[in-house]
């Protein structure tokens, strides 16, 4: 979606960039568990910087909901699950969801407990 087609129907600047989805950069990985990852606030995410073993962890989601994350970090970042979901069949507790250096990550939540995976190449 473009922000100004939504515009050009007469949506206010705010409201299409809210329907379209915001935007961070600059995010640093942190922790190296869901209870202690960098929780993300956007559904775009672009992370800057991942010490190895580090992650970031995909806020509340509702059916529908898509959530990327670029990672331009020397290292690979774990995703984590939101608490009581799941990527694809990796849980909170089982693990992170693997995004190497220079990769990107979409994830399609089909429901507010499960999420779906697609990795760039």
């Amino acid at each position: 979606m473009f922000p100004s087609r939504i515009m050009a129907a007469g949506v206010s600047a705010q409201a299409a960039n809210q329907i379209c989805g915001g935007v961070v950069t600059g995010i640093s990985a942190a922790g190296t568990t869901n209870a202690d990852a960098t929780v993300l606030t956007a559904s775009t995410n672009i992370v800057s910087t991942a010490a190895a073993s580090t992650g970031v962890k995909l806020p509340p989601v509702e059916r529908g909901a898509v959530i990327e994350v670029f990672n331009q970090g020397v290292n690979a970042v774990l995703v984590y699950p939101p608490a009581s979901a799941k990527i694809d069949a990796l849980t909170t507790t089982s693990g992170g969801f693997s995004v190497g250096a220079g990769k990107a990550a979409r994830f399609r939540a089909v429901s507010g407990t499960q999420l779906y995976s697609l990795l760039g190449a």
